[in-house]
This record gives C-alpha cells, structure tokens and sequence, in this order.
C-alpha cells in the first residue's frame, strides 16, 4: 500500500559524490600518526561528512507513494433534471460504492451537488455512503448548471495524499461557467474524470422564445410587436403539432392590458412569430408579457419557458410622481396646482398604494415624499407604509438611473416620521438623526416583551424590537424589559434600564435582542413599576412605553396606572394572540387609561410597522416651533434660487436635521434659529449618483409655511426646485440604444450622431445598471467603432434589468429595460454529449484518460454499479518532505565525531582488567604495573640520597678574621681543622648544623665585605 524511497530535488549535486575517493587520497597520508584503526574511522566518518553535505545541496527528500483512491461524485442538481433522475442519481452512488470501493486499501469516497452553485454533501472518507433518502445540503439556485464550479470543489475537497477520480452525473447542459477549459487543468493534476450521461426523457418542448419589440418606440406612432414561439420535437418520433391558447398582455403600473387571447396550434420544428401591431398614446414604462398555455399539459415536458415579457419606455415630457400620507389628503394641493401650472406633470399617489417595481418609477423623472411618514395608520389593520424593498427601489433609482428625489418637510417627515436610519436618508443632504447634544430633541422609549403564544413568537418579538430600536434617533434613550429565570430585568442598563442609542450601543442593543428570550410574564405590574421608575428619573423631553402581550397577566395596579398618567406618559399595548375578551379588555385599558394606542394584532407582518410608528413617538422633539417663528435666509445662491430675492415669508416651524459632513452638501436656505448652524437647514440640495436630491424642512402652506403661497415668488420657487432635480428628459436626438440577451450576458449597442449625421467619437459616456434584486451592476462602454459604442454585464437571474446611459455632457439620458424571463436551463432539452465525451476524453497526467458510461436511467443502475470507479490507471499519489535539513544536522554531528578520533586517542585495555578483576585474577598488566612502581620508589630513593651526597660535598664553613701580622690566608678549611670521624673535639654540646641557605647567605656577606675593605 505504501512505498517510501529517496527523492532528489536538485539531482546534479549527487555528482560531487566521485570527488570522495580524491578526499581519501588527501588523507590518508595525514593520518597515518593515528595507526591503522584510528585512522580508518577518521576516514569514515570523513566520508560521512561529505556525503551528507552532496545529498543536502541535492534537495534530499522522502517520497511515499500510495496506491489508495479517492472517488468524489457530482451530482447535477438544475432544474433541467426531473426530479425523479435525481432521486435516481442518489441511488446510483450508493450503490456504486458499496460494491467498486476498496475496502482493505481504505479507498474514500464522497458527493458534491451542484446547480448554480456548488456544496459539498458527504466530504471524502474511507466508508461506505449511508443510505440516503435525499440529498439536503444545496440551498442555492437551481436554475442553473455550473459545472465548473463543482470540479473547482471537487479538486479543493479531495485529499492529496490518494489517487482522485471525478465521477460527474450530468445531462451536460452547463449555462455559467467552462467545464472544458477547467477539466485540463484538472488532468494536469493527475485528477482522472468518468462520465454518466443523464439521458433526459424524449417529449416535445414549447419555448416561447422571446417579444421583439422596436428600440425607439414614439407617441402615438403604430408599432409591431412580435411573439416568437418554438415546438421542439424529439428526433425518431411522430412530430406532432400542439394546440394551446396564447395570451399576450401590457402592464403600465399596476394597470394590465390584455392585448391578445386566442387558441393557437404550433407547428414542430418551426418557429411561429405572432404580429401584434398597435399604439401607445401615454408616455410611460410599459411591460409586455406572453404566456403559452398548451391544451394538453402533458405535451409539454417544462413550463418554465412558456412565458417570456418584455420592456419598453416611450419617452414624453417630464413627469413627477408626488407620494403623500394617505391618511392626511391634500395638504400639497396648493404646491401641486402651482407645478401643473408650471408645465410640470404631478402624478399623486398614496402611501398605502405604492409602487410595486422598479419597472413603475421609470416613468418619473423625480420623486416628492410630501411629508410623508413611513408608516402611518390608527389601527394594526389599516398600518401601512414604505417597506425596506420600496426604500431601496427609491434610492436605487436616483443613484444608479439619475431620477431626482426631492423630501417636503412637515410634522411626520424625515427623522419625526421614522425615515432615520434608513438608506433614503444615506440619500439626502442632512442627517435625520441630531448629534448635537446642545439641542434638546431628546426622546425615552421603554419595551414591555411578554411572550406570546403565536406562531414563532418570540421571533416576531424581537423582530419589533429592533424595528423600533432602528428608528430611535442616536440622542434617544431605549429599554426592555423582559421575564427571564429571576423575574422581570431589563435587557441592559441594570437597575436604570435606559441608555442613550448612539454612541455605539445601537449595535449592542440589537446583538441583545438576538440573544432574548422572553418567558411567560406572570404579572404586568412588577414590569410596570419598573418601567415607571426608570422614566421619571431620565431627562428626556418625550417619553413613551409600550407593552406587547397576549393579555395574560394579571392587571396593574391602580396607583401604578395612576402614575404613569400622572406623569405624562403614555403606553401603547399590541394585543398578539390574546386570551380572548378579558386579555384584550385589558391591554385596552392601559392605553385607555393612560392615553395611548391599543392595537389587536392579527398578523405577525403588522407588527413591525406598529412599532415604527409608536417609535415616533420619541422623535417628537424634532419638530422645532420656535416662539414667534423665524424667517428664512438665502445662505447660498443657486441655480434654484435664480431671481428669488430676499426677503423670503416667515414659517413658524420645521423639522430638525443635521448637515451631512460632506463638501457636496449645499445648505441654500437656512432660519436664525436655532443656534447650531448644522441644524438650521431649511433648504439643502446635493447631487447623489447620477441623480439629485433635495429637502425642503418646512412645508408647502399648510402648517408652517402659512404665508408662502401668498408669496409672489412662491411658484418660481418650487417649480425651479422641481426642475432642477428632474432627470433630463425630451428628444434624445441622434443617440439610440439597442440591447440583446445572449449566453448569460446583456449586450448594449449606443449609435452616436450629430446633427449632420456624422459620427461622433471618443464620447465619454456615463452608464449604470441595476439588476432584479436591485444591486448595481459593472457596465463600461467602449467605443469599437466610430459612432459605435459597446457595453455589456452578467445577466444569470431571470427578472428586468434596467439600464441608464448618458451618452455625453448636457444630453438627455437613455433609459431602457431589459427582462430575461427565464434562465437558460429551461432552453434546452438534449443531452450534450460533446461536452460529456470532451471530458471523458481527458488524460490525467501520468494516467489513463476517463470513461464514458450508458446513460443513467432507474433500470439502468443495476448496471452501472459494476462501473469499476475505483478502478487503478491514475498515478500513485506522492507525499513529499524535505529532509536536507536533517542532512546538515547529521553532517554537522559527524564532523565533530571526526575531530573527536582525531584529537582524542581512547585506551580499551581498562576493559580486559575490569574482566579480570570480576574473575578475582590479577591480570598480567596489573602485576607489570605494580613491578614498575616499586622500581620507580626505588630509583626515587637512590636519587635523593645521590642529591644528600652532593650537598654535604659543597658545604660551606666560614673562619674567623686572621690575626694582623699572620703569614697565612683565609683559606679553605681543611682536614687539620676538623676534628677525628667520630671523636668530639671538646666535651661542650655542638651547636646545630646550620642548613645550606644560611651556609649559602653568610659566606656571600663574608664575600661582600672583604670587596668593601679592599
């Protein structure tokens, strides 16, 4: 199963191996003073040495080789496969490598799904695939085949230390993606890749192909629409023509039109095109759908594809869509009259009948949000208001299709209406929101969370709370409170409960409502007292308490209800699956009693829109009245303010902003009061995108602005504002653009002309596209021709996009849409067997190329199971490791083992004796050396005797000093002067020899004093 053996990653240093014997030679000679045996393992470890140091610089590595397999299977999850292939699919693998896999030399195996995307079912591992009922790992799209997405997983998921085969069970019908292209880079990895066709069921098919309608469609000018319609019929079958009705229609809004209805009979093989001639005589969107029914649904194998529309936009003068309060009509009427009178189209709609698609707004060329709350309504059936999708469609269109947008102020706009925190207020010049501590516009809000016993309760619960905590403004206080294991707490704060939700605890707060849990609350009044508490001690301007329930706790007490009426706050109950009469009589009492709302929650989906609105409650403070009004100032001219003079009316009130910390943000008009200049913003404008937008924080005459509509200047005013955020519209001259879908992509053609028909070149062109989920996408144009410009972008999910191009500085926009009506996964209905056999076809590297097996059918398994996946023909995996390092280190530790032997010479004979003396025999050596040390005590003692001789020899005795007169010198005693060997001169004791230092010391001063007298 496993082989190990050397490797060598650079192989040309081995050749420094025969310089080795020329080491020896050197040598040799060097070492003969070691003897024979010293010297030969000098030269061994030499030797060693000089081989560790070849094999490092040659890259010396460990290979291991291993003959086990590893099988990942793919599974093709599109749409384009009826289920029951794919359940078929599951079965086959089971199967497949219960009876092929390797047991004994531990094979591994695994699925990878794919469709769009690609996930990994069961990873690889050495077992057997548990019987699965289905597969539930793929969660994406289905519409699509991406195949070389799951080679690209299949390749990451796989082991590198076994051999690797990819089994792909497909019909071949990739539409995202190059499987070929990948699956050579594949095989250069020594990956192999088997085939199973999924053979798909031969029946006719119905496509409706497509709505042909012309690129520049003029007022009142008669056109033709085309419808073209496909019957594929199988090859070596009967082709039959199939009846059915068609049905084409036009929708402008949320008004449709049925243009045709008729039966019709499609010829196989033949493509059928249905003329539509008529006219449009009102400028606007319009989107055009054809649906084919067949009278035999069993004739047609998909009914994805028998539906195709279409998008066209039919160019008139500018229009403006103004949406107000459904609930408060006709508070703009004055402002309305004075645009239509300007030549300027309004088109007025309410907040609770809003726009459906982005499809409806390219009919206006600017927006107005006539201070209009984002919810509104008195009770939880008729609250209704902007979602987050009708938010992002406004945003969108101005930033990416250059539509003006344009916010009028009034007691329930920008942050007093809910808007803050929102994208739309990302799109306006001011912030919703004030920062600036110095204004009192401070708000208190407080959460009583009972939970309820409606269908995913405690989802919806915190689905309120963070609603409500989203639209609090940063200078606002929040709080919850909540039954947990020891009684009502408050999610956060402590004992105070409330905090501030700006300075960066908007986040934390939302992070803990993720986390709560609500319990089953006994009583409403222990939550009550604490709520009342921690109100009466905060500072805030406005406070507010709501309490949502089903009604099952015990009442409040009187003095507590008496106490938050005292103190002026109000409490909204919701009323969520309440305990019939007496819980709702309940919760209606305590907002009775106290002055709030009572809401009866029937569905969950209100139950965010409740909270918005309660939630601006808090944000009253924004609106600022000033005692005595204030009269608005020009701060900057602009081409809005073009022959407006000063001085302008007065207005006795408006809402409160923040200028955004931006150079494009102009501040036109602001009021003296009050004194933060960043939150006295009447008027401010800012381009956003390729579009502009504009507030207005008063309003048009109705509360504050009283006396504008009497004003002279009042309809230059607003009829300039409106114009100058509308999007360009009119004649777009000799520009045209053209649009085509094909493979996936979108394709946009721009001709460009002059006046005299000339081409215009090295254009700059300014062009955006937004597709059905509303993300923008990438779209370049490039000039490739003169006149000719080309752009083009990824279209992989079926829905509208819609496209903006500003061919050039100061020129009308082109604006047109673009409905891919389904994917094209639905468009084929054959096996691609030239992409199946391509990449079965494929040699791995140091392998044998795949196989293509017989189509997969549910009788077919029993066969295929004998397909040998697991089969040899692949190169063995290698596993690698470097090791010259452990080469160096073992060279390293021999040198110092060839200094040793040099350096160093080592006695054994200590061995023979320890063996002796176990024995209890003296050894031979131990007798030599005893005899050898007595000879040297001998020879010690002979010397020192020899050295005493020497010494008495040349002792020296001094005389006295000879008398004067006396014939005889001092010389050198003699015999005469001694007395006999062994005779006493005199019977007195001898005094003590003196030693041969003090002899030696006082013959040198005799010496020294006969020099001086002579």
């Amino acid at each position: 199963m496993f082989g190990l053996r050397l490797g060598f990653e650079h192989p040309g240093y081995l050749a420094l191996l025969v310089l080795i014997p020329v080491l020896w030679i050197a040598s040799y000679r060097g070492l003969a003073l070691l003897g024979p045996i010293r010297r030969s393992f000098a030269l061994l470890l030499r030797t060693l040495v000089a081989a560790a140091i070849v094999l490092a610089l040659a890259g010396v590595q460990f290979v291991w080789t291993d003959d086990r397999m590893t099988v990942m299977y793919l599974l093709d999850q599109s749409e384009s496969i009826p289920a029951a292939k794919r359940d078929a699919m599951l079965q086959y693998v089971i199967r497949n490598v219960a009876a092929q896999r390797n047991t004994a030399r531990a094979d591994r195996a695994g699925i990878i799904v794919f469709g769009k995307e690609a996930a990994v079912e069961i990873p690889p591992f050495d077992d057997d695939i548990p019987d699965l009922r289905r597969l539930e790992s793929y969660l994406g799209r289905k519409d699509a085949t991406n195949l070389e997405a799951a080679l690209k997983l299949a390749q990451a998921a796989m082991p590198d230390d076994t051999s690797r085969r990819i089994v792909v069970v497909t019909d071949g019908n990739e539409n995202l993606g190059d499987a070929s292209q990948l699956a050579t880079r594949i095989a250069r990895a020594g990956i192999g890749i088997d085939v199973v066709p999924v053979q798909l069921d031969a029946t006719s098919e119905v496509l409706v192909e497509k709505i042909d309608l012309p690129p520049d469609i003029r007022r009142g000018q008669p056109f033709e629409a085309r419808v073209v319609i496909n019957n594929y019929s199988p090859s070596g079958e009967s082709k039959k023509p199939i009846p059915g009705r068609l049905e084409v229609t036009r929708k402008l809004g949320s008004d449709e039109q049925v243009l045709l209805n008729e039966a019709i009979t499609l010829d196989p093989d033949k493509p059928t095109v249905f003329p539509l001639r008529h006219t449009i005589d009102q400028p606007a969107p319009y989107t055009y759908k054809a649906r084919f029914v067949p009278d035999d649904p069993a004739s047609d194998a998909v009914s994805q594809n028998n539906e195709a529309s279409a998008y066209t936009y039919v160019r008139g003068k500018g229009r403006v869509l103004l949406i107000e309060d459904w609930a408060k009509p006709d508070e703009y009427r004055e402002m309305i009259e004075t645009l239509r009178k300007a030549d300027i189209e309004i088109v007025v709609m309410p907040s609770n009948n809003l726009f459906t698609s982005m499809a409806e707004l390219q009919a206006y060329d600017a927006v107005i949000m006539a201070g209009v709350p984002r919810t509104s309504g008195e009770d939880a059936d008729s609250i209704s208001g902007f979602d987050d999708d009708h938010i992002e469609m406004l945003v969108r269109n101005t930033q990416q299709l250059g539509c003006g947008l344009l916010m009028l102020g009034g007691p329930d706009a920008f942050g007093a209406g809910g808007w803050a925190g929102t994208k739309l207020e990302e799109a306006m010049p001011v912030d919703f929101q004030i920062r600036n501590t110095k204004v009192q516009a401070i708000g208190a809000l407080a959460m009583i969370m009972h939970a309820s016993e409606m269908a995913q309760g405690n989802h919806w619960q915190k689905v309120v709370a963070r609603s409500a905590i989203e639209a609090l403004g940063p200078a606002d206080y929040c709080g919850i409170i909540h039954w947990a294991a020891g009684g009502d707490q408050w999610l956060w704060g402590g004992r105070t409960g409330l905090l501030p939700v700006g300075s960066g605890n908007r986040k934390s707060m939302l992070a803990a409502v993720s986390r709560m849990t609500p319990g089953d609350m006994p009583q409403f009044d222990p939550a009550m007292q604490m709520t009342l508490a921690a109100l009466n001690a905060n500072q805030a301007s406005l406070k507010h308490c709501i309490i949502i329930s089903d009604g099952d706790p015990s009442p409040a007490a009187g003095g507590t209800i008496r106490g938050f009426a005292n103190a002026g706050i109000k409490i909204s109950t919701v009323a969520v699956a309440s305990h019939g009469t007496i819980g709702s009589n309940r919760l209606r009492d305590i907002a009775k009693d106290t002055g709030g709302k009572y809401y009866e929650a029937k569905s969950p989906k209100a139950l965010p829109k409740i909270y918005q609105r309660e939630a601006r409650r808090v944000s009253r403070p924004l609106v600022y009245e000033p005692p005595g009004g204030a009269t608005p100032q020009i701060s900057l001219r602009h081409p809005v303010l073009e022959g407006i003079d000063a001085p302008l009316p007065p207005i006795s009130g408006f809402v409160l902003t923040e200028v955004k910390q931006s150079p494009l943000a102009q501040v036109l008009i602001r009021s003296p009061m009050p004194e933060q200049p960043d939150n006295q913003t009447i008027l401010a404008a800012w381009t956003y995108g390729l579009g502009r937008a504009a507030v207005m924080t008063t309003d048009t005459g109705k509360r504050w602005a009283t006396d504008w509509p009497q004003w002279d200047g009042y309809d230059k005013f607003y009829s300039q504002l409106v114009r100058w955020i509308m999007r360009p519209s009119g004649d777009t001259g000799k520009f045209t653009m053209a649009t085509k879908v094909e493979d996936g992509r979108v394709r946009v053609v721009v001709e460009a002309l002059d006046k005299e028909d000339d081409f215009l070149n090295f254009l700059d062109m300014n062009a955006s596209a937004i597709g059905p989920d509303l993300s923008p996408l990438p779209l370049q144009m490039r000039q490739v021709a003169p006149g000719r410009y080309v752009g083009e972008f990824a279209a992989d999910e079926s829905g509208s996009y819609f496209l903006n191009v500003v061919p050039a500085a100061g020129e009308a926009p082109l604006s047109q849409g673009v409905t891919v009506p389904y994917s094209n996964e639905f468009r084929v209905r054959t096996v691609n067997e030239a992409l199946l056999q391509a990449l079965a076809d494929t040699e791995p590297s140091g392998g044998e190329a795949g196989q293509l097996t017989e189509p997969l059918e549910k009788s077919s398994i029993g066969a295929l199971t004998d397909h040998a996946t697991f089969r040899g023909g692949l190169a063995h995996a290698r596993s690698i490791r470097d090791v010259w390092p452990l080469f160096v280190l073992a060279g390293c530790c021999i040198f110092l083992g060839d200094v040793f032997i040099r350096r160093v010479a080592i006695d054994f004979s200590w061995i023979g004796r320890l063996l002796a003396s176990r024995r209890g025999h003296p050894s031979d050596a131990e007798n030599s050396q005893t005899e050898r040390m007595a000879a040297l005590r001998s020879r010690k003692l002979e010397i020192n005797e020899e050295l005493d001789r020497r010494r008495s020899a040349t002792r020296f005795e001094p005389q006295g000093d000879p008398t004067p007169g006396s014939s005889t010198s001092a010389a050198a005693p003699t015999s005469t002067n001694r007395p006999p060997t062994g005779t006493p001169a005199s019977l007195e004791p001898q005094k003590e020899e003196k030693s041969y230092t003090e002899r030696l010391l006082e013959a040198k001063r005799a010496a020294r004093r006969k020099s001086d007298e002579s």
